[in-house]
């Protein structure tokens, strides 16, 4: 400020901004990041305020998720404070979306399908979490990003259980093990034997539920997790 270099003070504010957000400082944090915007879009700085609207989309998106926890619900049961702080965040990610298609920049594109699919999934709007989901694998393959695939198999995977297509589910989560195994990432890995485990009690398939519940304590042995 004292040097009036404008981008300068925008980009302090926006780091300050997630600096809050990690403390759970969530209403400072807006502020900050809000300035990093304001900042932005004066200078013409579109690269900022691209970076500025996603900032302030995850600000609310770590709001709603941790106002979400402390009342442990079910996808889209949620009290009106946390629906209207994620839907907040779905249009500050809808926002950042349409400005990096503007600059062609794939890779926050990637990340925005990829929020965008998390928060419309904790509203309980899981055809729509699906539709992101699957932009963002598009996208993910296209960089060759194994552990964004992975996440995005696993994501499409939880969407389709409260859809009721869990045969659709199974697939995905089939996809994540392999991608966990890729990467070598046990906990991972567990995790998706886990979820196997539960989509085949729902389809019935009791032999093979219990083959993936094993193969999910094993590797809990394995990690010595309680």
């Amino acid at each position: 400020r004292t040097i009036g270099d404008r981008i300068g003070e925008a980009k302090a504010s926006g780091n300050l901004g997630n600096t809050l957000k990690i403390l759970g400082q969530f209403d400072e944090a807006v502020v900050c990041c809000q300035r990093h915007l304001d900042i932005s879009q004066e200078q013409g700085d579109k690269v900022g305020e691209a970076r500025a609207l996603y900032n302030i989309g995850n600000v609310y998106h770590a709001k709603g998720k941790h106002l979400s926890w402390n009342m442990a619900q079910d996808p889209g049961y949620l009290p009106q404070e946390v629906k209207e702080t994620l839907q907040k965040a779905s249009e500050y990610y809808e926002r950042n979306l349409s400005l990096v298609k503007e600059l062609g920049d794939r890779a926050a594109q990637g990340r925005a399908y990829g929020n965008l699919g998390n928060t419309q999934y904790l509203l309980g709007n899981f055809s729509e979490a699906i539709a992101f989901h699957k932009e963002r694998l598009a996208i993910a393959k296209e960089f060759g990003d194994k552990a964004a695939e992975r996440r995005a198999y696993s994501n499409l995977g939880n969407a389709h259980i409260f859809l009721g297509r869990f045969d659709i589910s199974a697939e995905y989560y089939k996809k994540t093990l392999q991608l966990s195994r890729q990467l070598k990432d046990q906990a991972v890995e567990a995790q998706a034997c886990y979820s196997l485990g539960n989509t085949y009690t729902l389809l019935q398939d009791y032999e093979r539920a219990i083959e993936y519940h094993l193969k999910h304590l094993v590797i809990a042995q394995e990690l010595g997790d309680r």
